[in-house]
């Protein structure tokens, strides 16, 4: 397929490349120019021009502004959209703003589709991520090549924004769990107990945890180099609280979590990966392994 691909950053570089390990024909746009390069990929200056006769234009940006601006801004991919063209955005944005996305991408012809994924940089990199889609079923029909080449699973959740419906419904049970994970343990090493020991006592109990099992390693070697940021976590969780006021719905313990992550963005944290915020209590609790 002739390809566009919009955004190059944690998740997008490695899901072009697989693209184009796949024999694809990709042409890449990124908003930091001089991080547009791709081996093997064309690169266009704007999303218009990447667009242009693309078969499918895929997405992974950081925002809601940041998707606006590649798709409906005047040199966007609404400038190159045409019938038949199927769009799919990785971008976890809000549900409402996707929908409107799709409605003007309609307006000429084209469909639209919210794909965010599951799986972070490693799930990427190892093409092995799980898209959970909102659309039309007979246009991520058409995608499943692609799907099959960045990731292993894809679950169609219904019309347009309930991919990404889903995705903040999941994003808010990631949140809530590694903080709940945080808070036991930084009670228990303030009580004198080891990282490592709470660590296998969880691993062999009802309180083992995917998250907590994806992040131990990191948790070990207290390392927070970026899988999934800080600041993107942030964004999703302010997200999730949008979305939920949207519903007339309250979401407490998201609402305590979000004052979290506000102080670890004040304090510089937001480059970091989003289990920083054990770092941050553990400086808090003035426990003297932090």
């Amino acid at each position: 397929m002739n390809i566009a691909f919009l955004g190059l950053g944690i998740m997008g570089r490695p899901m072009a490349a697989k693209l184009v390990e796949a024999g694809h024909a990709v042409t890449v746009w990124n908003r930091t120019a001089a991080r547009a390069g791709l081996p093997g990929a064309r690169t266009a200056a704007t999303p218009a021009q990447a667009a242009e006769g693309a078969d499918v234009v895929w997405a992974c940006v950081n925002d809601t502004a940041a998707s606006e601006r590649v798709f409906l801004a005047e040199d966007g991919v609404l400038a190159a959209a045409r019938p038949g063209m199927v769009i799919a955005d990785s971008s976890t944005i809000s549900p409402e703003a996707s929908r409107r996305i799709a409605e003007r991408l309609a307006s000429r012809g084209a469909v639209f589709l919210d794909c965010p994924v599951t799986g972070s940089k490693q799930g990427a990199e190892a093409g092995k991520l799980i898209f959970i889609v909102g659309g039309p079923a007979e246009a991520a029909a058409r995608l499943q090549p692609l799907f099959q080449t960045m990731g292993q699973r894809v679950f169609l959740m219904g019309g347009n924004g309930m991919g990404l419906s889903a995705k903040l419904a999941m994003n808010l049970n990631i949140a809530l769990i590694y903080e709940g994970f945080c808070e036991g343990l930084v009670l228990a090493e303030k009580s004198g107990l080891s990282a490592e020991q709470m660590l296998e006592i969880i691993g062999a109990t009802m309180l083992r945890s995917g998250v907590v099992e994806y992040k131990a390693p990191f948790i070990r070697a207290r390392d927070y180099s970026p899988n999934f940021p800080l600041r993107l976590m942030w964004k999703d969780i302010r997200l999730m609280l949008e979305h939920a006021r949207s519903l007339n719905l309250e979401l407490p313990a998201l609402t305590t979590v979000e004052t979290i992550y506000a102080r670890a963005m004040r304090q510089g944290l937001g480059d970091q990966d989003y289990a920083a915020t054990l770092g941050l209590m553990e400086r808090q609790a003035r426990l003297a392994e932090a």
